[in-house]
């Protein structure tokens, strides 16, 4: 059998530990507190079968044709109305295109700006697909440690300091993949500061924002920015259907003319249905209502899952009360090997992700694993939360 070579940029990625453990969801005993998907309850179904159903009543061009690579004009003035309405995120220096899910805008920059070698600050740990993208387009990466409300930010300066300055600086500001933390306002400014002081970019990625189910609204970094250091990742998969791969891109116009042909080179435009339908449901519904909706669910559930462990593993597995998102970091008792634990709780129809996936060093000492409550039944939170108990009972 002929054996292919691979380049050192496929070399460098990982496999997604969160896709191996889907691939086994085929057992309906599975419970899986590993993934992050939205609640299918939570998808408009509905009013998407409504609108497409009246679009494809009308010229099929409309909706099944190529469309241009930016995307839709009317989807992208709605989408400057959306972005601003959570702050002046898209000025008139910058220009907003669509993009086929918002981890494109994790590839299409790292590719615009990194060769070979070139360096990547992120938070560590980070959403996992970032990591892969930026790994398979040649970069290295630059950890810095995440703390209760945002980066440590005196090892943020070091690694901006340090003898490779990085190409940008990646952060999920609210309700972050994996920790389910939220960077405060004061570190939102600090971090805006300091990246402007040694002239290194921001890559700002907002995929849960709309999903607080508590606590005030924060600013986003892109709203400090009056340099053009922030480019602005604002994904509508959490919010409407993440089968739709549709999201928002704001950025300096020039940076967006380039992933724009980024873009060309790579899937030549997103999901036309998708855009007509994400325009017409903002023509036609109540989106305020339907984000109200969705943040009622996802309030109910994490309130639920919380309750939980707090009930049957309180005082031993631990974790920071959450705002907004769709998951909780728990720790583990010292003395509990967390991988060991992981693989028992699967022997026991439990699937959960061991937290040293997220992490830049694969091998980082890590006691944490990441929980989602957002995909989940109410019986099966309960039903798993049962038996991370019981694993625990056993192993100590």
């Amino acid at each position: 059998m002929f054996q292919y070579e691979y380049s050192n940029k496929v070399k460098a990625m990982r496999p997604s530990i969160i896709r191996e453990l889907l691939k086994q969801m085929a057992d309906p005993s599975l419970i899986s507190f590993a993934g992050g998907n939205p609640d299918p309850e939570a998808f408009p179904a509905k009013e998407i079968r409504e609108i497409s159903d009246r679009l494809l009543s009308g010229p099929p061009g409309r909706v099944l044709q190529y469309s241009i690579t930016e995307g839709t004009t009317e989807l992208r003035e709605q989408g400057i109305k959306y972005l601003n309405a959570q702050g002046p995120v898209a000025k008139e220096t910058d220009d907003v295109m669509v993009v086929s899910g918002s981890q494109q805008v994790m590839d299409f920059l790292s590719k615009l700006l990194c060769n070979d070698g070139d360096l990547i600050a992120t938070e560590d740990p980070a959403f996992l697909g970032a990591l892969n993208s930026f790994r398979s387009n040649g970069a290295r990466l630059a950890g810095v440690a995440l703390e209760p409300d945002g980066p440590n930010l005196a090892m943020l300066e070091a690694v901006l300091t340090g003898d490779q300055k990085p190409k940008f600086y990646y952060t999920i500001p609210n309700f972050q993949n994996p920790t389910g933390a939220t960077c405060s306002l004061e570190k939102r400014k600090a971090v805006y500061k300091l990246c402007k002081k040694h002239g290194v970019p921001i890559l700002e990625d907002n995929p849960y924002g709309e999903l607080r189910f508590t606590g005030e609204d924060l600013p986003p970094i892109k709203s400090f920015d009056e340099e053009g250091l922030v480019i602005y990742a604002a994904s509508l998969s959490k919010v409407f259907a993440p089968g739709m791969r549709i999201a928002l891109c704001a950025g300096p116009k020039a940076l967006i003319g380039q992933m724009t042909v980024a873009k060309q080179g790579s899937d030549v435009h997103s999901n036309l249905w998708g855009q007509r339908v994400i325009e017409e449901f903002y023509k036609t519904y109540d989106f305020a209502a339907h984000i109200q909706r969705l943040r009622g669910v996802y309030r109910e559930k994490a309130n639920y899952m919380m309750d939980c462990l707090r009930e049957k593993v309180g005082g031993r597995i631990t974790f920071e009360p959450i705002e907004g998102g769709m998951f909780l970091w728990l720790n583990l008792p010292e003395g509990v090997d967390m991988q060991a634990y992981v693989k028992k709780c699967l022997e026991h129809k439990l699937a959960l992700v061991p937290g040293n996936a997220f992490f830049v060093d694969g091998e980082t000492p890590c006691q944490s694993v990441r929980c989602n409550f957002s995909t989940p039944t109410m019986e099966q939170i309960d039903k798993g939360t049962t038996i991370m108990r019981e694993v625990l009972d056993g192993m100590m």
